[in-house]
């Protein structure tokens, strides 16, 4: 069972990389684009948000995977690990991505001060899929740790 839940946070952690990563990638095609094509380019990510219980689903089997895995220091500590980086990652998208998304109406707005929302949540996600690469590395670095 324990294997089974350890699958499931690194899977959900991959899936999530894979947007945090995608969102990093972009970054340097974007951040100096005009504003009006910034804000059509923008409008791919609707729908994004829907993937939010990713993120609980990964948080949950890694807190599991760190409970189940308790008498193996290693694979605990690298689930704990996996857990404050993506805590991490949280916290840097609730205090900078999330206010550039409500002040912009979800980039369907221009507001006088767009570009400090735009460097805002650019590299936000640049150290978002930081700290998310982190918790991927760690889980790998648990995986290769247990007995």
């Amino acid at each position: 069972m324990r294997g089974i839940i350890f699958f499931i946070a690194m899977l959900a952690t991959a899936v999530a990389l894979g947007g945090a990563l995608a969102h990093a990638l972009e970054l340097p095609n974007k951040i100096g684009l005009p504003v009006n094509d910034y804000f059509t380019v923008q409008q791919i990510y609707r729908g994004w948000d829907k993937l939010g219980f990713l993120l609980a689903i990964e948080l949950a089997a890694m807190i599991a995977t760190a409970i189940l895995y308790r008498d193996e220091p290693a694979v605990r500590w690298s689930a704990i690990a996996a857990i404050v980086s993506l805590v991490a990652a949280q916290a840097i998208f609730w205090t900078f991505t999330f206010p550039a998304n409500v002040a912009t109406s979800n980039w369907t707005q221009i507001p006088a001060n767009w570009e400090q929302l735009r460097r805002n949540w650019e590299y936000s996600h640049a150290a978002g899929a930081f700290f998310q690469l982190l918790a991927m590395a760690a889980l790998i670095w648990g995986a290769l740790s247990r007995r």
